[in-house]
């Protein structure tokens, strides 16, 4: 039996007894095992600060970024490998498969340009420097600087790959080490990742820290230089944030947690308009697109009253020619879901919805007794929703049609019940309609896409996280952010305001201060 391992204080190691299984998810055979059992997490996180730490504060902007372009090209000459075994560990379509690694080779690529650009700095200097009071000497400047402790990345099951890779790529930039604890259930691409890095000579010791297997006592070891990056639930986010050595330190906390993301189909738009078709392609993208296993897929699809029968008819059609099967046939749209407890939950949040009031509008056909599986489903809701389509996130290849009477001003406020998301589109080509709308999203979205006529056949869709824009959300959503090119930097950084001679200053650090 396979067991997969994990890569602390510079060398793999494996945990002690059985350990936890890791299964086919087309299948449900079992692939392989993992433990943590026994390993010491303390001495770990210890050897990441002292030994990966001074490692990435020794090197400039540059040294890092040529790190982290390295590592994206080891991803990107793999990824054959890796997209095999994403199909085998998660199910994934060989384009599921590309959308994640590919995704995540394509974020290191971004931070190192960037990285790139910021050349033999070792600080960023934030904003303008500032004379006080009357002096043309003294003056204050707030500096960035990495903090000098590890940073705990816990990663959620559906981008094993995407999902380390953009975390490590902000995180290595800043100048900080990485201990990374990928999701059990899928964690065989991330281990494989970071073996084929560390065989390349890629990772300098102690850079990047990989625990395959349950976290057991790793946040009692936190302190007060260390952040955390959580992506997962919410309820899980809350465990982390409240845990005593968070609590006792102030580490900060990161949280990508539940979204129920909206799609708002303006009253302007017709069924026979590019706009319509915009708004049809993307909403059955993230239906299908990793069996609805994104945090970012549209849950919650709005519609005005008047348009429902043919929405539900373009829709239906769309997703009757997504085939369902073998993830390894090309021709296959939709896989089966990562884990046996996603289709369990998948399966109750479908009752739920059902129980509330909604209606099936699509169903997918049979599917194999081995696995998985969970067909599509295509729900229609009564007026403006119920509290469990508002409230409950069906984490799988479902979404929920919501009429509604098509007034601006009350499509921003179904999708607020939703307490705040990662990203909702909005399809219209009525600017005064949609200038209220937007301001109306806004306070309640991390990001908004607007999907119009001159647009419909650009872009990647809603559902696709693009490095360059911040990512996270308010309320629900986890209140967090991430990415967004070097803003990203931010959390993995303490910024502080230094008052001095400002030649003097800019002489011993390096810096062109004006």
């Amino acid at each position: 039996m396979v067991r997969v391992r994990s890569y602390l204080e510079g060398r793999w190691m494996d945990g002690d007894g059985a350990g936890q299984p890791l299964f086919d998810a087309s299948t449900g055979a079992e692939v392989a095992r993992a433990s943590t059992v026994g390993l010491d997490l303390g001495a770990a996180l210890a050897f990441a600060r002292a030994e990966g730490g001074s490692r990435l504060r020794a090197m400039t902007f540059g040294e890092r970024a040529a790190l982290v372009k390295r590592l994206g090209e080891i991803v990107h000459a793999n990824r054959d490998e890796l997209c095999d075994l994403a199909r085998v560990n998660s199910g994934n379509t060989r384009s599921d498969a590309k959308f994640d690694v590919d995704g995540g080779s394509s974020t290191l690529a971004a931070y190192a340009r960037w990285g790139a650009a910021l050349g033999d700095q070792r600080v960023m200097v934030d904003g303008d420097v500032t004379p006080i009071l009357r002096s043309k000497r003294f003056v204050g400047v707030h500096l960035v600087v990495p903090r000098t402790g590890v940073a705990v990345h816990i990663n959620a099951f559906n981008f094993p790959a995407w999902g380390m890779c953009e975390k490590l790529a902000v995180t290595l930039l800043a100048g900080m080490p990485a201990l990374v604890k990928p999701a059990t259930a899928t964690a065989l691409v991330a281990e494989r990742i970071v073996a084929l890095w560390e065989a390349a000579g890629a990772l300098p010791l102690g850079v990047v820290s990989l625990l395959s297997g349950s976290a057991g006592d790793l946040l009692d070891h936190l302190g007060p230089q260390d952040a955390v990056a959580f992506t997962g639930s919410g309820d899980t986010g809350r465990l982390i944030k409240g845990h005593p050595a968070v609590l006792k330190w102030n580490v900060p906390v990161n949280v990508e947690a539940d979204s129920l993301n909206g799609a708002v189909l303006g009253p302007d738009v017709t069924p026979d308009s590019d706009t319509f078709q915009m708004f049809v392609s993307d909403v059955t993208r993230d239906i299908t697109q990793k069996a609805g296993q994104k945090c970012t897929a549209i849950r919650r699809v709005l519609v005005p009253s008047s348009r429902v029968a043919e929405v539900v008819e373009a829709l239906s059609d769309r997703l009757a020619n997504a085939p369902m099967g073998d993830p390894s046939e090309r021709a296959t749209i939709v896989g089966p879901l990562a884990t046996a407890s996603q289709r369990r939950d998948v399966t109750a949040g479908l009752e739920r919805l059902i129980a509330s009031g909604c209606t099936v509008a699509f169903a997918g056909g049979e599917v194999p007794a081995a696995g998985y599986w969970v067909a599509p489903r295509l729900l229609v809701a009564p007026e403006g929703g119920t509290d469990a389509v508002h409230e409950h996130e069906v984490f799988g290849p479902v979404a929920t049609i919501v009429p509604w009477s098509g007034d601006a001003s009350e499509a921003a406020a179904i999708i607020a019940r939703g307490g705040g998301g990662l990203v909702t589109s909005m399809y219209s080509d009525d600017a005064s309609w949609s200038g209220a709308l937007l301001l109306g999203l806004l306070p309640w979205h991390g990001r908004v896409v607007w999907g119009s006529r001159k647009v419909h056949d650009q872009g990647a869709g809603p559902g696709t996280v693009l490095p360059d824009f911040v990512h996270g959300g308010p309320g629900k959503a986890g209140g967090g952010e991430e990415l967004g090119g070097l803003r990203g930097v931010r959390f993995y950084s303490q910024r502080t305001a230094v008052q001095a001679d400002g030649a003097l200053l800019a002489r011993a650090l390096g810096l062109p201060l004006q």
